[in-house]
Order: C-alpha cells, then sequence, then structure tokens
C-alpha cells in the first residue's frame, strides 16, 4: 500500500515534541538513520547537530542498549512501546529483545492534589464523600497510573487507580508521530519493511488505548471473575463500577504476598511448589479452555492471599486466542511429540504471514532440526519455554510474521516458566501442559464437534453455491455493458517517479537560468547604453534562481 506523505500540519502542531524525539535519538547515535529518512531537513535542522551528538555517548554501547536507553527518554508512550516490541522474537534479533525487556515504567508519582481533583472530576463528587478514607499519598506509581489506597462507606479496602493528568493527549500527539516515522521509515528505508513498521505501530496503538482505558479493564477483569468464580485456586479482585469511569478504577484491595517472595510464603505456611504448579493450570485454562489470557503474568501482577489463593493484577494486556490459533499450537506439540516433520512444515506456514519467499525445502531441514532436538526428551526434562523461542526463531529466520497475540502468549509462557522455577527449581510447565492438550485433542475427535463442523462447513459450502450464479452474472453484466474497471496497483515506483519529477524541475529551472543569461547578455550586447540598466537585473533574477538550484541540490545530498 502507497504511503501517504509526511503531514506538515501535524508535524507543525506536534514540532516541539518531534525535535525533542529527533534530539533524543540523535543523542544516542541514530542520526544517520534520521537524515536518511529525511526527518532533519524537513525540520529544519541540519547536519551539524550530528557529530556532536553521536560524541555524547559511549562508543561501548551497543544498538539495543541506546535504542532501549534512547525509548526510556522518550518518556510512556515510546517506554510501552519498547515492551510491546520485546514480545516480538519473531521480529527483532535475540539481543534487541533481551534490552527491551529491561524497560520499566516506574516514575515519580504526580503531585497527590492532582490525583485528587481527577478523583472528583471523574466520580462527580469530593472524596469525603466518595469515601470513609481516601489516602491522597500513592502507595505505587507507573507510567500511565498511580495507586491510592481508600476505604469503602461499607468498610472494605480499596485500591483506587487514577490515571495520569493529560496522559491521553499526550499519548495521542505520540502516537501520530511514531505513525509518521513509520512511514518515513517504510519509504526511505525499504529493508524496514520486513519488520512492518506501520503495522507495528497500527497494533501498539490499539493495546495502549486499550490500556489507558480503565473501563475495559474494569469489563475485562468482571469477566475473569466470572469465568473463574468456582475455582479455588484463583481470586479476581472485585470492582466498583459506580466508583469506576475511563480514567478512574476503583477495586479491592488485595492483603497477600508476591509470588516470588519465599519468605513471606513460608511465614504463610504455603508451599512454594504447589503455588506454581496452580498458577500454571489457571494460566493454562486460561490460554487453552477460554481463549482470553492474561498476557503479562509476572511476579508483580501475581499475589497470594493466606489462603493459597492466587489473585491476578492488572488486566491492562490482555490476549485473545481464537480456536483455531490454539489447534495449531496442539498440532505443533502433536508433530513433536509424533516426529511429524511435514505436520509441523504445514502449521508454521499456518500459523506465519510470510513477509518474503519461502524456500519450503530448506524450511523443512530446518524444522527436521528442531524436532530432532525435543523428540524423545523425557516429558519432565523438556524445556517449553526454550522450545517455543526456538520455534519463533526458525519463523524470524524465513521471514514469517507470528500473529501479536501468538507472540503474547509465547512471552506470557516463558515469564510463567521463569516464575514457577523460581517458586520451584524442579518445576517443569510441561507437566502441567500435556493435560490440557490432551483435552484439546479428545475434543477435536468428539463425535458431537465433527458433527457440528460438518454443519458448518456445508452451510458455508450452499452459501457460496447460491452466491456464485449472482456474481457471475453480475460481472457479465459489466463486461456485455462495457463497465467492468480493473484496478492496478504499482509498488516501489514512488521513488522512481519523485526522483524523476526532482530531476524535470531542475532541468527546467535550469533551461531558463540559462535563457535569462544569454537574454540579458544580448540585451546588453545589442542594446543601447540606456537598456544596460535592463539587462542587469535579469543577470541579477538569473544568478539568484542559479544559487537556489545549486542550493537545493546540495541540501539533498544528490550532486
Amino acid at each position: 500500500m502507497q504511503q501517504s506523505p509526511l503531514n506538515p500540519i501535524r508535524l507543525i502542531k506536534n514540532l516541539n515534541r518531534g525535535r525533542e524525539i529527533v534530539t533524543v535519538l540523535l543523542f544516542y547515535g541514530f542520526g544517520d538513520l534520521l537524515d536518511r529518512m529525511g526527518v532533519l531537513s524537513v525540520l529544519n535542522w541540519g547536519k551539524r547537530v550530528i557529530s556532536f551528538h553521536k560524541q555524547e555517548i559511549s562508543p561501548d554501547l551497543t544498538s539495543a542498549q541506546r535504542i532501549r536507553m534512547a525509548l526510556q527518554d522518550l518518556g510512556p508512550t515510546f517506554i510501552k512501546f519498547g515492551q510491546v516490541m520485546s514480545t516480538r522474537p519473531d521480529l527483532l534479533p535475540a539481543d534487541f529483545i533481551e534490552e527491551l525487556t529491561k524497560l520499566q515504567d516506574d516514575v515519580s508519582p504526580f503531585p497527590s492534589e492532582e490525583s485528587v481533583k481527577q478523583v472528583e472530576k471523574e466520580l462527580g463528587r469530593p472524596v469525603t464523600e466518595l469515601f470513609a478514607e481516601f489516602d491522597s499519598e500513592p502507595m505505587a506509581a507507573g507510567s500511565l497510573a498511580q495507586v491510592h489506597k481508600a476505604t469503602h462507606r461499607d468498610g472494605h479496602k480499596l485500591a483506587v487507580k487514577v490515571r495520569r493528568p493529560n496522559i491521553g493527549k499526550e499519548i495521542e500527539r505520540d502516537l501520530s508521530l511514531l505513525l509518521e516515522l513509520a512511514q518515513l521509515l517504510v519509504r526511505q528505508v525499504p529493508e524496514s519493511r520486513v519488520f512492518d513498521p506501520v503495522g507495528l505501530v497500527n497494533h501498539f496503538s490499539r493495546t495502549i488505548r486499550r490500556e489507558i482505558n480503565f473501563r475495559r479493564e474494569a469489563r475485562t477483569s468482571a469477566e475473569f471473575a466470572r469465568v473463574f468464580a468456582k475455582d479455588e485456586r484463583v481470586h479476581i479482585p472485585v470492582v466498583y463500577p459506580n466508583l469506576s469511569t475511563d480514567a478512574v478504577l476503583t477495586m479491592e484491595f488485595i492483603e497477600g504476598a508476591k509470588a516470588t517472595d519465599l519468605d513471606e510464603l513460608k511465614k504463610m505456611r504455603l508451599a512454594p511448589e504447589q503455588i506454581a504448579q496452580n498458577g500454571a493450570r489457571i494460566f493454562m485454562r486460561q490460554a487453552f479452555e477460554i481463549g482470553i489470557f492474561h498476557g503479562d503474568p509476572h511476579p508483580g501482577n501475581l499475589r497470594v492471599r493466606e489462603d493459597g489463593k492466587i489473585v491476578l493484577l492488572d488486566f491492562g494486556m490482555i490476549g485473545h486466542l481464537e480456536e483455531s490459533k490454539r489447534e495449531q499450537l496442539v498440532d505443533l506439540f502433536l508433530s513433536i511429540a509424533k516426529h511429524d516433520v511435514d505436520r509441523a512444515v504445514n502449521t508454521i506456514l499456518e500459523v506465519g504471514a510470510p513477509t518474503q519467499p519461502v524456500d519450503r525445502a530448506l524450511l523443512r531441514a530446518d524444522v527436521n532440526d528442531f524436532i530432532e532436538s525435543y523428540y524423545g526428551v523425557p516429558l519432565e526434562q523438556l524445556n517449553v519455554g526454550r522450545m517455543l523461542n526456538d520455534f519463533v526463531d526458525i519463523m524470524s529466520n524465513f521471514g514469517l510474521r507470528c500473529p501479536p497475540d501468538f507472540m503474547l502468549l509465547i512471552r506470557a509462557i516463558v515469564t510463567l516458566e521463569g516464575v514457577g522455577r523460581k517458586l520451584d527449581p524442579n518445576f517443569n510447565l510441561a507437566m502441567e501442559l500435556v493435560p490440557f492438550v490432551e483435552k484439546m485433542v479428545k475434543r477435536r475427535y468428539d463425535p458431537r464437534r465433527i458433527a457440528q463442523r460438518t454443519v458448518e462447513d456445508l452451510k458455508v459450502l450452499l452459501k457460496a453455491a447460491h452466491d456464485l450464479p449472482l456474481s457471475l452474472g453480475a460481472t457479465l453484466r459489466k463486461i456485455s455493458e462495457d463497465n467492468l474497471n480493473i484496478n492496478l496497483e504499482h509498488r516501489g515506483l514512488d521513488r522512481l517517479i519523485n526522483e524523476f519529477d526532482r530531476s524535470s524541475n531542475r532541468v527546467v529551472v535550469g533551461l531558463v537560468v540559462s535563457a535569462l543569461v544569454v537574454a540579458a547578455a544580448l540585451v546588453i550586447r545589442t542594446a543601447s547604453a540606456g537598456s544596460v540598466y535592463f539587462g542587469i537585473p535579469l543577470f541579477v533574477l538569473s544568478g539568484l534562481l542559479g544559487v537556489w538550484l545549486v542550493w537545493g541540490i546540495l541540501r539533498s545530498g544528490r550532486l
């Protein structure tokens, strides 16, 4: 798809923020990339600042470290962007993923009076009327919101999550600039297209907009509470809808230990091994039975109550895995278990969207090596996280782009496996995964499900049979009426067309300058002395046009 040109109105509107972004990227040594994208000339900066900024950072820093540090300096939107990118090992090299996972959004809390004003503005009443108690000092703060402890008028302890003032406008501004930069990157740096920068920014935009919408998080939390209502292993904090809005989320305050706090778990007389096992089973049920899973199960989002129940917190990042994707993941496990290379190759090609031609023979050879590495490995020795990472590496090597939610699931499984091993060094996620895979296989071959699928497939075929004559008739009618239009889309010619336009404009200006010079010379040569003054302005005009032309060529860097 042809990308739209850089939007001057949006650029001028966000000029200060645009300059700030460029300054940070220059500081961390990305001047060459910015120059190639044409950003420096658009912002009227000039190349003289590049060498200065390159000298400000340590030459020992890797590109991955510089990117991580630049995102950290650019604030909440870019930090979140880096965190989302850390879930895409199918697109980024391992060293970049490792660095981006270090991004932290812990920041200083915003002033307490602003937090109180935000709550009162959103809920329409003073905090003294809304709550029996409201602690104005936050108990935790992040880049998007901070949390205050409060007490409900019925005596229940509450946690009130308050969105940072104006963070929505700041995010929209940054998303606008990110999209502009992505479009420039695609147009000016063709080799970046394999990463689909525009698609990544669009996906990230949806993700962060969901995360700052607390009503959405409240609905998701309520849905999880409904699904797990009868599960004695898990507890979802109660949300108070009448005390929640888009920018304020009020929920039950949970007393408990951090999931990986072994000392506290021992004080509570809870077995870490059982906590690890229960946590894994809860997550596997989310992913393989429900199809909606917590996308960020790190220790900070997991609490353990004194009764042993695991509490899930922060439903801002949620993954959705439709049944077809779950089936594909099961097919991958089955192909390894049965040493079925062809089935594994077909699964990989079904899961990934190709960004380049795929050498199927070479892919089969790599998949065979992949299966050989895990075939016959005792279940208690199988490292699920490493296996899934190897699977992603194969997709990345062959330019196969993984669906975002699929990648989020893989990262969540890897995170969960790490948490489990902190609780129990002998923890093995494969032992908890196998029962759910077996259950899905049994369900796949359930006669009732087969019959249901057959009926659905017949409906699709009947609809196609019904629509085909109508579509064919409409096409023939357009042909008979000479009204059939065929749209052709050219790709990769934009740059060539722009170069032709630029070159032809320079030729025209050059001809005009030459004509003016010749005309002025003839006037001075043949005219009377009084007409000499008419030729001099022509010389001056041609000189100015000539200087302007040379300056344009030098500025473009294409002499």
